[in-house]
């Protein structure tokens, strides 16, 4: 089972406290920020980075089609969007999606929102939540694992329905500058580098940071 997704109701305004990260090489970010005028060029230059081998029939093909998701996750109250594809030598690549969304949590303080976080999403069994302490403050850490299914008109009566496993890493981090939490989600059905991608996650993490970086006292 996953964790809770923040409901319509909510999402936070558009004006929000500051909070800033770093994503390492290899991701390729949806402009989910991007003005209408901007859509259509940041669009198409995410799509040829996407798909360096691919060609102008390719890339006129997809641009529209991702116009529409960046366009859809940024009313759904994404901050970012990005999809990370690294290569693994002969044995292909592997991917994952990571995105960040903002959500209306009214705490008081941070202590008492991941308490709170950590309490509702270790009710549920099948959730692995763990508390963590980051230089930008705690959070919490859930863990879940789902088993998906290849439609079974693909398959012959008397094959074994193929199945794929997906891993899914969320992390609850309250603003302390504000009552507002922030999401991170990372999901891949790569599982093999599982591990990998939850170090990357770690890395990540690390460089949250919920003060302006124009200010001229943050180093």
């Amino acid at each position: 089972m996953t964790a809770p997704h923040p409901s319509a109701e909510e999402l936070a305004p558009l004006v929000l406290p500051p909070l800033s990260f770093v994503v390492p090489e290899g991701f390729h970010s949806l402009p989910v920020d991007a003005s209408a005028d901007e859509l259509p060029a940041s669009t198409a230059e995410f799509v040829r980075g996407l798909y360096p081998s691919g060609d102008a029939e390719l890339w006129g093909s997809a641009t529209p089609y991702y116009e529409r998701v960046a366009t859809l996750l940024s009313t759904a109250g994404l901050l970012y969007s990005g999809l990370g594809i690294f290569g693994l030598g002969d044995e292909g690549v592997a991917h994952c999606s990571l995105s960040v969304a903002v959500c209306a949590s009214h705490h008081a303080d941070t202590e008492s929102a991941a308490q709170g976080t950590l309490a509702v999403l270790s009710s549920d069994p099948l959730n692995d939540a763990r508390w963590l302490e980051l230089p930008c403050g705690p959070a919490i850490s859930c863990v879940s694992m789902r088993e998906l299914s290849v439609d079974a008109e693909k398959t012959e009566s008397s094959e074994e329905q193929p199945r794929i496993i997906t891993g899914q890493i969320q992390i609850y981090l309250p603003f302390p500058t504000g009552p507002y939490m922030a999401v991170f989600t990372l999901s891949t059905a790569s599982m093999r580098c599982w591990g990998e991608f939850c170090d990357m996650l770690t890395a990540i993490l690390q460089t949250v940071s919920f003060t302006d970086p124009g200010d001229s006292d943050d180093i």
